[in-house]
């Protein structure tokens, strides 16, 4: 079974709590990303939630080159997105993505949660990752 399929099905299977394969407690959200040819890509990404809002960055494992969930939500103002609870709940969200200071704040966040996303700096040739805020 693909790696982000085992992730999605236990976030939908834990009230959104995934601890295998990966240690992401209750920080994740499953974004439904519209692709260009009209279907659906579902993404489980690490998220912060701030204020009704849940944020996600396209870091990509620290690629020099962006996911291709970012050129999903770059082309739509709204999403479906999962999140944390009993039951696992699907809301609509409205899509941001976050420039200046503000990314720059939240992205001090993210290497606060997990010192992976530090490291993927290393490796990413320069790229600036983009942060969605995205607003239910």
């Amino acid at each position: 079974m693909d790696f982000n399929q085992q992730i999605i099905d236990t976030f939908r299977a834990n009230g959104g709590e995934v601890n295998e394969p990966m240690r992401f407690g209750k920080s994740l959200v499953l974004v439904h990303v519209p692709k260009k040819d009209g279907s659906i890509r579902v993404a489980p990404l690490a998220s912060i939630q701030d204020g009704g809002a849940w944020h996600v960055v396209g870091s990509a494992g620290g690629s020099p080159k962006h996911p291709a969930w970012v050129f999903g939500l770059r082309r739509t103002e709204q999403v479906d997105i999962e999140v944390p609870g009993d039951p696992v709940k699907t809301l609509q969200a409205e899509v941001e993505e976050l420039t200046g200071d503000e990314r720059d704040a939240l992205w001090a966040r993210f290497k606060e949660l997990s010192s992976g996303f530090a490291e993927y700096e290393k490796t990413a040739e320069g790229r600036v990752f983009p942060i969605f805020r995205l607003s239910a």
